[in-house]
């Protein structure tokens, strides 16, 4: 497939759908661009190249609707396929979608395994639209394919002749078969109807210089078979069709097998599966289990060696599978069937059929892990790699694959979580949190515009005069049904979603704002400062110090006032790009902190390099401090070598006296901690900073 065809175009007005889709959609190897509007989306399919749209049918402005109106007037459903991205559920809103001349429809929240299969499947169809249309001629000829199943209809009378060859692909005898329309509409599969006789049609009537279609169709055996239908009609003086005549190819081969491993497809695994979910629903004493593997650390591979070496790792992976459940003595003992398949990516699936129960799938999960652990050797260079692998049985009664691989997914992620190169049997309480997951993601979402952000303020205190110098801006989110929800249950889903950097940003201007407030209130003089922690995300951003200068200007917080904490670990991934920034943000007036100084065994000697104001030491250290104990020492080394870089030392988690007395003495410069106060409502500081705050512990 060429550049062109890989490339699809995701419009949306909301950035986080738009990132996520587009994400996922670039790690199925494909080539993303994306719009936020329909203006922008019109100017792209203009000016671009693509193989594919996914439009969502909501957007300011002009609405998913009018842009596929206007991409219509230009682009034929074949030449540029459109699949809408709708929340509601209305069927007239599908069908107008569909009457305008949509291909497909997806709804929100979004299934990704059921849009790829829609996506592959228009891509499917505009290929060979494309090959169709380069070798015309040989179309025409498909009749005379010694292998293919032929049929010849009279479209005046009505009969149509089906060669034995083309019922010998169902499973047929020449007798068994009449010579009637109905016995190919009737072995359709139902999803698939539509869809020929549209093409059918469409051809009869002219709109069409051919017929083809790639539809399933039912075999004797109760299985259904990929099939390839061509044809072409012949028409009188009038031009008016009064014969069709064409062929009809199994194709089921290659639909059911990947094309780079050679292992079955997701096709053909969901139908083995099917398979044994209704033989286990049959029969009550049969189980078979399934195992979802991801390998660990793939883009790594990917983006340091290549993707043609990170093709040739999936192939020696499809063989490496092979070879541990061929040879297995676990499996042989068992004397169990398995499909292995490749899902797409790097996700391989295994079905372990006629398994006694749980521990024989995670034995068979044991000797993958063995097989897996073993180095590769790809161009001559050695390689490793290891798998997440979830399991799920029979045992949970499933009705359909997809919910099998749902929850064998939902496994996989729970090991993926815990390190990797592990193994998670699927139990419901994973099912639980999935869920409460997914509805703590879509009210994060929410939460933003609705408002239900709130910021804490913990004091910073001046450990020589007891003084409060200025505050840690803390968020919380006051979820209108739970209540107020502390950072640690919502943060890392923010950072997972992209949430982080909206998120951040109204942390920062709100706390500038509320700062800017108490500096009138109080004295101007006396220069609180605010600090506020920049996410990893935020930190990357390449207008990270235009959106500084921006709400400084906005809320009329002067910069010395304002200081950002970023962690050691963010700081040390990339020194370069970390030492370029700062300097921006230290030229533009803002104090720097690294946060959790000490947690990322960096070493000192860096902390030079990077135009710092103070280090922030971790709590950890400052909880597990004793007299002579080696946290101690770390923060008395800490402190003395940052104060001959000319840096503030502040401690935080300050929770006794005890661990005061001894920051004093080492000549801690500042505290923050239970000790001097709880974080507070920005009411409460208010009435802190406006009543004075001499003595604060």
């Amino acid at each position: 497939m060429s550049e062109a065809v890989r490339s699809i175009l995701v419009v949306d007005d909301n950035e986080m759908n738009r990132d996520v889709l587009s994400r996922r959609l670039q790690r199925q190897g494909y080539d993303v661009a994306v719009a936020e509007d329909g203006k922008q989306a019109l100017a792209l399919v203009e000016a671009t190249p693509l193989a594919l749209v996914l439009l969502d049918i909501e957007m300011p402005g002009l609405s998913g609707l009018e842009v596929l109106q206007i991409i219509r007037k230009t682009h034929s459903a074949a030449e540029l396929p459109v699949i809408m991205v709708t929340a509601r559920h209305e069927s007239h809103d599908i069908v107008a979608a569909l009457n305008a001349g949509a291909n497909d429809y997806v709804t929100k929240p979004i299934d990704f395994a059921v849009t790829m299969a829609r996506i592959e499947t228009q891509l499917g169809r505009r290929k060979a639209e494309a090959a169709l249309r380069e070798s015309e001629e040989r179309y025409a000829l498909a009749v005379r394919g010694a292998n293919d199943g032929l049929w010849d209809w009279n479209l005046k009378t009505d009969v149509i002749y089906f060669s034995p060859r083309w019922k010998e692909m169902l499973g047929f005898e020449d007798h068994e078969i009449a010579n009637e329309p109905a016995e190919w509409f009737k072995r359709l599969h139902p999803e698939e109807v539509s869809h020929v006789r549209g093409a059918l049609a469409a051809h009869i009537d002219g709109r069409n210089d051919h017929f083809e279609t790639e539809h399933r169709m039912l075999h004797r055996d109760g299985g259904y078979r990929w099939m390839r239908s061509r044809g072409l009609v012949v028409r009188d003086q009038t031009g008016a069709a009064y014969r069709m005549a064409g062929s009809q190819t199994d194709i089921t081969e290659g639909k059911v097998a990947d094309a780079l491993t050679g292992l079955p497809n997701r096709i053909l695994f969901i139908d083995r599966l099917a398979s044994s979910i209704e033989r286990a629903r049959r029969h009550g004493e049969y189980m078979f289990a399934v195992l979802f593997l991801d390998l660990d650390r793939f883009k790594v591979i990917n983006d340091s060696l290549g993707h043609v070496v990170g093709d040739e790792l999936l192939v020696a992976i499809a063989r490496r599978l092979e070879g541990c459940l061929r040879s297995s003595d676990t499996v042989a003992r068992l004397q169990t069937e398995h499909t292995i398949a490749r899902l797409g990516g790097d996700e391989f699936t295994v079905l372990l059929k006629e398994i006694g129960d749980v521990s024989d799938a995670l034995r068979v999960a044991e000797r993958v892990q063995e097989g897996l652990s073993k180095p590769f050797t790809l161009n001559g260079q050695e390689v490793f790699t290891t798998a997440s692998i979830g399991i799920t049985t029979s045992a949970s009664h499933y009705q359909t694959p997809e919910a099998v691989l749902r929850d064998a997914d939902t496994a996989m992620y729970r090991a993926k979580s815990r390190g990797g190169a592990r193994s998670e049997v699927f139990d419901r309480e994973m099912r639980d949190r999935a869920v409460a997951r997914l509805q703590l993601e879509t009210d994060l979402r929410r939460a933003l515009e609705r408002d239900e952000f709130r910021l804490y303020y913990q004091p910073i205190v001046s450990l020589a005069t007891r003084e409060i110098t200025g505050f840690e801006a803390l968020v919380r989110w006051q979820h209108p049904e739970r209540g107020l929800i502390l950072p640690e249950e919502f943060i890392r889903v923010a950072e997972e979603t992209a949430m982080i950097v909206p998120l951040g940003w109204w942390v920062v201007r709100e706390a500038c704002r509320q700062m800017r407030e108490w500096h009138v209130q109080r004295d101007p003089q006396a220069g609180m400062i605010i600090s506020v922690n920049l996410s990893p995300k935020q930190f990357s951003q390449a207008n990270l110090t235009d959106n500084v200068t921006r709400i400084l200007a906005d809320t009329g917080l002067p910069a010395g006032c304002l200081a950002l904490e970023i962690t050691e670990t963010t700081i040390m991934d990339s020194t370069e790009y970390a030492s370029a920034v700062l300097a921006e943000l230290r030229q533009l007036g803002v104090q720097l902190a690294i946060d959790d100084f000490g947690t990322g065994y960096s070493s000192l000697s860096y902390v030079h390099r990077f135009p710092l104001n103070s280090l922030k030491i971790d709590r950890s250290f400052v909880s597990e401090m004793g007299e002579k104990g080696e946290r101690s020492e770390i923060v008395r080394a800490i402190v003395n070598l940052a104060h001959n870089l000319g840096l503030d030392v502040i401690a935080e988690g300050v929770e006794t006296q005890a661990q005061l007395d001894h920051l004093t003495t080492l000549g801690c410069d500042y505290g923050q901690g239970y000790l001097f106060s709880v974080p507070m409502a920005a009411d409460a500081a208010t009435a802190l900073v406006i009543t004075g705050n001499e003595n604060a512990a």
